[in-house]
Formats: C-alpha cells, sequence, structure tokens
C-alpha cells in the first residue's frame, strides 16, 4: 500500500519554546540589572524559534543529522539522502527524500 505525502510524514516536531519561555519569564522577574538586556534577547530569540514553521524544524533536523554523516554537498542530492537514512535507518525513502527537501530549503533561506 502506498500512503499519501502528508499521512507518510511520521516525523514529529516537538516544541518546548513555551515552557523554555516561561522559565525565561519567571528568571527575568529575579534577574540583576546585568543579567536583564541578555535575558530579554534570550526570550526574543526563543519566541521567534516558537514561530518557525514545523517544514522549517524538521529541515534544520533533517540538515543536522545530514552534515553529522559527513555529508558536505547540497542537502537534497541523493548521497544527502543516503546519508539520513544510515542516520536515521528507520525512515521510508519517501520520507528521508521529503525531509531532505526541506533540509535543503531551510539552508538555502
Amino acid at each position: 500500500m502506498i500512503g499519501n505525502g502528508e499521512q507518510d510524514m511520521a516525523v514529529v516536531v516537538a516544541r518546548d519554546a513555551a515552557a523554555i519561555g516561561a522559565v525565561l519569564r519567571q528568571a527575568l522577574e529575579t534577574a540583576g540589572a546585568e543579567e536583564r538586556p541578555g535575558m530579554e534577547r534570550a526570550l526574543a530569540v526563543v519566541a521567534g524559534a516558537a514561530g518557525a514553521p514545523d517544514a522549517e524544524v524538521r529541515g534544520r533536523w533533517a540538515g543536522r543529522r545530514i552534515r553529522a554523516g559527513g555529508h558536505r554537498g547540497p542537502l537534497d542530492a541523493v548521497v544527502a539522502v543516503k546519508a539520513l537514512r544510515r542516520a536515521e535507518p528507520g525512515l521510508s525513502l519517501r520520507r528521508a527524500v521529503r525531509l531532505s527537501r526541506e533540509a535543503a530549503a531551510t539552508e538555502a533561506a
């Protein structure tokens, strides 16, 4: 049986940005004057990351896995897909191709 594109994507995007933001906001309440600018910047970074689309989060993950496997070329090349499948043996060919395309799109942005 051949699955359709969306149902075949079993890669879960986990986001902890809300929890991390809450911890940073709580810490900011008791922060000293010298710590505040850095913590405020950290909160802004967390807020920006929380708004990233799922495809971007998956693309960054896939890109890291491909690069960790030693591939240095284009992230949507056949050898990149092979590197991703070696790193994550449970991925189907279809999933690995889609993830490598998302990785390439994320890197190009």
